[in-house]
């Protein structure tokens, strides 16, 4: 996956390092040349003094070579007849090219620059040297070298942390709306504010955002037909589940008979169930409250639905036992007592007969919890994230559509509420639903 971040600043730090280096050298050509110059100037003073004082008929003596003194900057001289006869001066001394300006040269291994000149003194013409050493002025030109790589190195950093800044604050708003979009929920379909975002950037969140109205209709459909369908199956079905035990009793002397409306009763019934459960996933999965949340009372909203509870678990011999005490709650009263009636029918459903099944709810500091705890057999801790997936079955074994948790989890999410899932102290299931505070 390519970086922006990454593309920006190649494209931005690789011309300002070239155009650095260039100008780094540049530097030190023009902060050399001029020093070079002086230091051959310097050349050029000696041997024009001394050629003048040969000119005028002086004897040829000249100094004494600086470098038999033991100087740090030692000087050489020589002269020589026109044929290159060594005069006077250092013996060793380079051939002299009167015609050439300064050029580089050794004397007893040493490194030197030399100037020559051609006079005319009263003996002949003669040959004039003067030589210096290098040693100085490559001392001078390293001493240049390291402070204009210093310098730019200086320039170079802060370039770069400019160029970083700059970019940095540039992709802001993408890293904006990457952190909008990270926070929202999975039905969260709203499209992106397009009223703060740069101009540059503006057809991407125009575009995304009519992909968003896109999914959105698409999941809008698909739900209103959900519902739709539930709906129209509901009457037909509560019809036939009352003709079946019309039948049943009218049959009631022929086992057979009754066995069979007995068997088509059972399936008619969980055909209600699931039709029911789908009913309930399309309301969760509108993401939020069907109806303004209003402060409500889950001990309440399980008191109602307690008949039928122990009814159930009396057809299996289950002991359901509730542990109710005030549960303040802000939501919606049908999502609230579909999330109960899923974690209770998922307990008596999966106890065996003879169990235990506790329901409870209280205050736990400033949070509510909901409690459903069971005998059965547990959900295994490898199960425990796909048992919300919908269509998800523990086993075969045991009747059902594997929507409930589904359910729940999404009515959990649209009320603020966390659901956990955990084991029981004598090896069941024990699922939390843990609510926000009330304000």
């Amino acid at each position: 996956m390519s970086s922006i971040r990454l593309q920006l600043l190649k494209w931005l730090l690789g011309p300002i390092l070239l155009v650095n280096l260039v100008l780094a050298a540049l530097v030190v050509g023009l902060a050399w040349t001029p020093a070079q110059v002086a230091f051959d100037q310097g050349l050029f003073d000696s041997a024009d003094t001394l050629a003048a004082r040969l000119a005028g008929g002086a004897a040829p003596q000249l100094p004494i070579p600086a470098a038999d003194t033991g100087a740090r900057d030692p000087i050489w001289f020589a002269l020589r007849d026109a044929q290159g006869a060594h005069l006077a001066g250092a013996a060793g001394f380079p051939p002299l090219h009167p015609g050439r300006a300064a050029y580089d040269a050794e004397i007893d291994g040493e490194p030197v620059r030399v100037v020559a000149r051609e006079i005319a003194t009263p003996d002949g013409p003669r040959r004039l040297g003067v030589a210096r050493p290098l040693r100085q002025r490559l001392e001078v030109r390293a001493a240049i070298v390291r402070s204009l790589t210093v310098l730019v190195a200086l320039v170079t950093i802060t370039l770069v942390g400019v160029v970083w800044l700059s970019v940095s604050n540039g992709l802001r708003p993408l890293a904006r709306i990457r952190a909008e979009l990270a926070a929202r929920g999975p039905n969260d379909l709203a499209p992106l504010p397009a009223e703060q975002v740069p101009y540059e950037i503006a057809p991407v969140v125009t575009g995304f955002n009519e992909l968003l109205d896109k999914v959105e209709a698409g999941s809008r459909a698909q739900r209103d037909f959900l519902a739709d369908m539930a709906h129209q199956l509901r009457t037909p079905l509560a019809g036939m589940q009352l003709q079946l035990e019309w039948l049943g009793q009218r049959h009631a002397a022929d086992p057979d008979t009754r066995r069979a409306l007995e068997m088509m009763g059972l399936s008619n019934e969980r055909m209600i169930r699931q039709v029911n459960q789908l009913l309930a996933l399309a309301r969760a999965r509108e993401g939020q409250p069907t109806a303004a949340p209003a402060p409500l009372d889950l001990a309440v909203l399980v008191g109602e639905s307690v008949q039928f509870f122990v009814e159930k678990a009396a057809r299996k011999d289950i002991d359901i036992g509730f542990e109710l005490d005030p549960a303040p709650v802000s939501g919606d009263a049908f999502g609230l007592r579909d999330l109960i009636d899923n974690l209770v029918d998922n307990a008596i459903r999966y106890t065996p007969t003879g169990g235990r099944v506790t329901v409870g709810c209280g205050r736990e500091g400033q949070q509510t919890r909901f409690t459903v705890e069971d005998s059965g057999p547990g959900i295994p801790a490898a199960r425990r994230a796909a048992v919300f997936e919908r269509f998800v079955r523990l086993n075969d074994k045991t009747d059902g559509s594997g929507l409930g948790l589904a359910i729940v989890r999404d009515i959990a999410s649209a009320h603020g509420a966390k659901v956990v899932v955990g084991d029981a102290d004598d090896g069941g299931a024990r699922i939390y639903v843990t609510f926000p505070p009330t304000v």
